[in-house]
């Protein structure tokens, strides 16, 4: 039987985007749903992102029994869980765009504006760029060598070491993806990074943390 895999739907993500990588991944069984019992009894949940963080984390608290279902899936009950951009970025502990906004507080930090060493480098960091595994923590063997696809204006900031999964470079250091346990969360977007997102996924779509 095909397992199922949450798609959160809060209005703040290119879903179809997603869904489709994840089927060319292999996922047979993805749901693109906001129904806090489907994810209660989900076996994997996928949590993409675009936007300002303060309104990706309203439309998720907007929906009633949406957060608790998440929370009590993948931290009470250890479903394997995959943040995608402001997905990722949701897990931290606040944001500080548009003013100080908390955060699921699943993994310890704080989203703010990229500022590069070199004025010259722009922002946003869009396009193309190495990510490179920290092999220290959970979740790290999703995270191989090679190059994906970013675009964002806000990084994830973490004093926990041991919680970031790889690393970019856009004028200084950029976490490209965070994990704790059955949590992974990554700024890059899979379903826009061709065979090396979708590899990814497939990883993801195996993983028994």
């Amino acid at each position: 039987m095909a397992e199922t895999i949450a798609l959160v739907d809060y209005g703040a993500g290119n879903l179809r985007s997603v869904a489709n990588a994840l089927k060319a991944a292999g996922a047979q069984g993805v749901v693109v749903t906001a129904d806090p019992g489907i994810v209660r009894t989900a076996d994997r949940i996928v949590l993409p992102g675009v936007g300002a963080f303060r309104h990706c984390i309203g439309a998720l608290t907007g929906v009633p029994g949406l957060v608790e279902a998440m929370e009590e899936r993948v931290l009470v009950g250890a479903a394997p869980f995959l943040g995608i951009c402001v997905g990722m970025q949701l897990l931290a502990d606040r944001g500080v765009e548009h003013g100080v906004t908390e955060g699921l507080g699943w993994i310890g930090g704080e989203v703010r504006a990229i500022e590069p060493a070199d004025p010259s480098i722009k922002v946003p960091h869009m396009g193309w760029n190495d990510v490179e595994p920290m092999h220290h923590t959970s979740g790290t063997e999703l995270i191989v060598p090679g190059e994906a696809y970013f675009l964002h204006s806000y990084h994830f900031v973490t004093e926990q070491g041991t919680d970031i999964a790889a690393m970019s470079d856009h004028g200084g250091g950029i976490v490209a993806a965070v994990a704790r346990d059955n949590i992974l969360g990554v700024q890059f977007h899979p379903e826009k990074s061709q065979s090396y997102g979708l590899e990814l996924l497939a990883r993801f779509l195996e993983w028994k943390p």
